[in-house]
């Protein structure tokens, strides 16, 4: 009896077996089935319109062609301080003089909003068997409306207003490559200022709102002469398009008032940028921290056109433009970013950082924030259109720029950072 009652579950198992087999067998066809079916009606996907222009803005390489330009001529998008509205001009530019180690540039632009930026700019990148550098420039730069909304992080946003400034420097620079990736140098320069009245109507004039006293040097303004040193660590894979390594920097300036003896000044600047690549260079994380302190004896001031700022699209992205002014700054940034084809990134941020009186106040507490997304369009490996939507607790800024967001200004240049 108990082989027979053996032999009996085995059978049974065996029925049971064979009908589950035959079941998955089954399925398994009407599942073929069912995607030969569905192959047969597929119809291709219907881009979007904006996807098409993506598409064919990548296609037919129109930033490569727009930026170009013939014979050293091309035309030059943007280049303004933020709020000049769209500028262009013409720009002669010249990188393969003296045999390829010699650079030479002309350029002038004007905005809808009849802001003027000339720059004139020659150098040698790599001279004496690569050793040194050096070059000269001069820029001149007349906005009519820069908004100024009181000194000190607790500046408010509906005490608006905008003054006019006119800022003239001409600077030289020399330097040492000491490897490839450190280079070290000094620089001096001569600046000329003058402030006026604003030009936009909408707000009013920013020497008729705020006082000398919270205004240092909005009565009278003065001329500088410039000296200063600094130092590079730059190993990032593309000076114009990084997608890994770091950017280091440090530089030391010294601003003597040649006119009222009021406003000299020290500052230092330091900068660290670190790209972290994920899969390929095709994702990327960046991370940057920058920090602006200042030092002087107790009867200078720094004037508020030259003091730091933050608020807009290069720091706090949603924050008006210039939002806060003072003379010692701190600011952090991080970045994700992801290839959606050949030529257009996307980028997920968040930035945060703050204004300060005293240089001992430059820490993590009682910082601005703001959080947002963008596009990069990108034509010969360095972002050519920078599309950044930024968050906070004052609204949010759409900002639209023809420059990589941490684009760094030259080491030689006397100019005031925020309208470089």
């Amino acid at each position: 009896m108990r082989i027979e009652s053996r032999l009996l579950w085995m059978g049974l198992g065996l029925m049971l077996a064979a009908q589950l087999s035959l079941a998955q067998q089954t399925r398994a066809a009407e599942i073929e089935s069912e995607r030969d079916s569905k192959a047969g009606h597929l119809a291709p996907d219907t881009p979007s319109k904006l996807e098409e222009r993506l598409i064919y803005i990548k296609d037919a390489k129109v930033l490569e062609r727009i930026t170009a330009g013939i014979a050293g001529f091309r035309v030059k998008l943007g280049g303004l301080a933020t709020g000049g509205g769209f500028a262009l001009g013409p720009q002669y530019l010249r990188e393969d003089l003296a045999r390829g180690t010699m650079f030479a540039s002309v350029s002038a632009q004007a905005s809808t909003r009849r802001w003027l930026r000339l720059e004139t700019a020659m150098g040698q990148p790599k001279t004496a068997n690569g050793r040194l550098f050096w070059e000269a420039r001069a820029l001149h730069h007349n906005y009519g409306g820069l908004p100024f909304y009181g000194q000190g992080p607790d500046s408010e946003k509906i005490r608006r207003t905008n003054y006019r400034l006119e800022n003239t420097t001409a600077d030289g620079v020399v330097g040492v490559h000491v490897n490839k990736w450190l280079r070290t140098g000094v620089s001096s320069g001569y600046m000329w200022n003058n402030t006026g009245p604003g030009t936009d109507g909408r707000y009013a004039s920013a020497e008729r709102v705020f006082p000398v006293s919270q205004a240092s040097g909005i009565d009278h303004q003065t001329n500088f002469f410039r000296w200063g040193v600094f130092a590079q660590a730059d190993y990032r894979d593309s000076k114009t398009g990084p997608r890994q390594g770091g950017n280091y920097t440090a530089r030391y300036d010294s601003y003597n008032d040649r006119v009222l003896r009021r406003h000299g000044f020290q500052r230092l600047d330091l900068e660290a940028q670190q790209y972290l690549p994920l899969f390929n260079k095709r994702r990327v994380f960046v991370l940057r921290g920058r920090t602006v302190m200042t030092i002087h004896d107790p009867d200078q001031s720094v004037p508020f056109y030259l003091q730091s700022v933050l608020g807009g699209p290069q720091d706090l992205r949603g924050f008006r433009p210039y939002r806060f002014y003072d003379e010692n700054m701190m600011a952090l940034n991080a970045e994700y970013r992801w290839e959606v084809f050949s030529g257009m990134d996307m980028a997920l941020f968040a930035d945060a950082g703050k204004v300060t009186p005293k240089r001992g106040d430059l820490n993590f507490k009682n910082l601005e924030s703001a959080v947002g997304f963008g596009l990069r369009f990108n034509a010969r490996n360095a972002t050519f259109i920078r599309i950044d939507v930024g968050f906070s607790h004052e609204g949010f800024q759409v900002w639209f720029k023809f420059n990589d967001v941490f684009a760094q200004r030259p080491f030689g240049s006397s100019a005031p950072s925020h309208i470089y």
